[in-house]
């Protein structure tokens, strides 16, 4: 079996709503993954019959009418508490570091450091049949930026935590080497008062309506770093430690350009600050007004040379400084994209003035910062 195996779809074989070939899988695995504490939705019983079938509903009306988009992720309920986790299923040949690396910094003592941003590793499953599958169980989070942000400190908040999050990385001699915008996402738990379907997030899990939630602002949110597939950890005693490149999802890195070098060994770490410098720049410059403050920072972070750009702790440094600065109504100000056309501007500022209020009133701070 290979990565790709775990991908396998054939939507040419699938009828409305029916298994897909890549879900197969799963219907196999679902009465030992409920042995071992995990039930899966009712769509991987074996036994499943779909609730559209004799009724006038279409099937992507119908909670088990949704098809897992990714062979390799999927959610199940922990029988003990009824908690929501994401299964995540590798191949120890392929990523042989992630069991590993996920175990360093979800134990003591890294594991309660205030500064730790890897995604929690909350148990690891032995496959019955093949010694090189496991399943790691994983806390379920959605993509960092969905729901969007709504103002300029809830983005400060959020690099404030990812920055934290790789610097506490590499202080301990791990490289990330792959931190781009896909692999950085959110505990949205706080600010869904009803829980979101993982397959339709729209949708509440039990696709009884709309899921609705709450702003960052008001229920303050942690984010992680999350799939360490391609991470290495290094020799603490060597201060620039050299690995053969990998491409990661953001193949614009300056230093992976040129194929000819790519089976030089490189020092990872400056990678891992090109890779946040270039989602800042990407998904938050590129797309927003106001965070004209950042341009410096990110500016070197993204520099061509890798030898110039700063380590992480000079970033962390450097982003404390530029924060600290920040005004009180700067933090407060709402997030505005930069295609926007003015009387869209103007009804979003007038809603976001009377939100304002509100959440001064309730006494919200502008930089929502989450307790531990």
């Amino acid at each position: 079996m290979t990565s790709a195996d775990l991908e396998v779809g054939d939507a040419s074989t699938q009828f409305a709503g029916e298994l897909a070939a890549r879900e197969y899988f799963w219907r196999d695995h679902q009465p030992w993954l409920e042995a071992c504490g995990y039930m899966l939705r009712p769509r991987y019983n074996p036994s499943w019959t779909p609730s559209w079938k004799g009724t006038k509903k279409s099937y992507y009306q119908c909670e088990d009418g949704q098809v897992m988009d990714r062979g390799h992720l999927l959610d199940a309920a922990r029988v003990s508490d009824g908690k929501v986790v994401m299964l995540k299923r590798i191949l120890k040949s392929e990523h042989p570091h992630e069991v590993e690396i996920s175990q360093l910094f979800s134990s003591e003592p890294l594991g309660q450091d205030s500064r730790n941003h890897c995604i929690p590793l909350l148990d690891v499953l032995q496959d019955p049949d093949d010694e090189d599958l496991i399943f790691l169980v994983l806390p379920l989070l959605r993509k960092y930026d969905y729901p969007p942000f709504d103002t300029i400190g809830e983005v400060v908040e959020f690099l404030r935590q990812i920055f934290e999050g790789i610097q506490f990385m590499h202080e301990n001699c791990v490289a990330h080497r792959d931190c781009m915008n896909l692999n950085i996402m959110m505990d949205a738990s706080t600010i869904f008062p009803k829980l979101y379907h993982p397959r339709i997030q729209l949708r509440t899990r039990d696709f009884s309506g709309m899921a609705k939630h709450l702003t960052r602002t008001e229920r303050p949110t942690k984010y992680y770093v999350i799939d360490f597939g391609l991470s290495r950890k290094f020799d603490p005693a060597d201060p620039h430690p050299t690995v053969p490149p990998a491409l990661g999802g953001d193949r614009t890195v300056p230093e992976f350009q040129d194929r000819s070098h790519l089976d030089e060994p490189q020092n990872p770490f400056p990678t891992d600050v090109y890779y946040l410098g270039n989602m800042v720049r990407e998904d938050f410059l590129q797309r927003y007004r106001g965070l004209e403050f950042l341009d410096a920072l990110v500016a070197d972070m993204v520099h061509s040379d890798p030898t110039k750009r700063p380590s992480m702790t000079e970033v962390v440094s450097r982003f404390d400084g530029i924060r600290s600065k920040l005004k009180y109504w700067k933090l407060r100000a709402r997030l505005a994209a930069r295609q926007e056309i003015g009387i869209v501007t103007f009804l979003k500022d007038v809603r976001h003035a009377f939100r304002t209020v509100n959440f001064i009133i309730r006494r919200y701070p502008p930089v929502p910062t989450p307790t531990l």
